[in-house]
């Protein structure tokens, strides 16, 4: 028996390109997930300064290892990237401080061409 196969997968196998964007909004299409690149949008952040924003403008209070979760999904996706680590001021452990690493999407559908604008 034959078995059918997913439209991500088919993808996979006619576009490189069109496989990453696939990977990268399947990511995105989670509401937290875009409220942290619009936040990581405006510059460098900390794991709580991305935490306290979520809370503050987008009303999203959740448990931190929720907020992490989203984190490494957006890092293994390339939307987001660690660029070092920054003290607490309670003398914790360091947090992870995150940057934006994909700022555009730009698809041209008469060349059939898919440009991701980095940085």
């Amino acid at each position: 028996m034959r078995r059918r196969m997913r439209w991500g997968q088919l993808w996979r196998q006619v576009d490189p390109q069109a496989a990453v964007l696939v990977d990268v909004l399947r990511v995105l299409a989670c509401g937290p997930r875009l409220a942290i690149a619009k936040i990581l949008a405006r510059g460098e952040k900390s794991t709580g300064e991305i935490y306290d924003e979520l809370v503050k403008n987008y009303g999203l209070a959740m448990p931190r290892s929720l907020l992490y979760y989203h984190l490494d999904a957006l890092e293994k996706a390339g939307v987001i990237e660690t660029t070092g680590y920054r003290e607490t001021e309670k003398g914790g452990a360091p947090e992870k401080v995150w940057r934006l690493k994909l700022r555009r999407i730009i698809i041209d559908l008469t060349q059939g061409s898919i440009e991701f604008e980095r940085g």
